[in-house]
């Protein structure tokens, strides 16, 4: 799996997540997905994505969108 996929798998099971715990546990953990759609839309101006340097340190071979 290339960085980006790997990227957007992650996000989307942290969106996941998220749903999951502002329904079962407090909606206040909707502020997470609040934060994760805020840390999408800034990657996508800025490339800066903190979770594609994490997985780039752990060996995930880079594909096209953050090289």
């Amino acid at each position: 799996m290339t960085l980006d996929r790997m990227v957007m798998f992650f996000a989307g099971c942290m969106v996941l997540l998220s749903v999951l715990l502002t329904m079962l546990v407090s909606p206040l953990f909707v502020w997470f997905t609040v934060f994760i759609g805020l840390n999408l839309v800034q990657s996508s101006f800025t490339g800066f994505c903190p979770a594609a340097i994490a997985f780039r340190k752990l060996g995930v071979k880079s594909g096209c969108a953050f090289e």
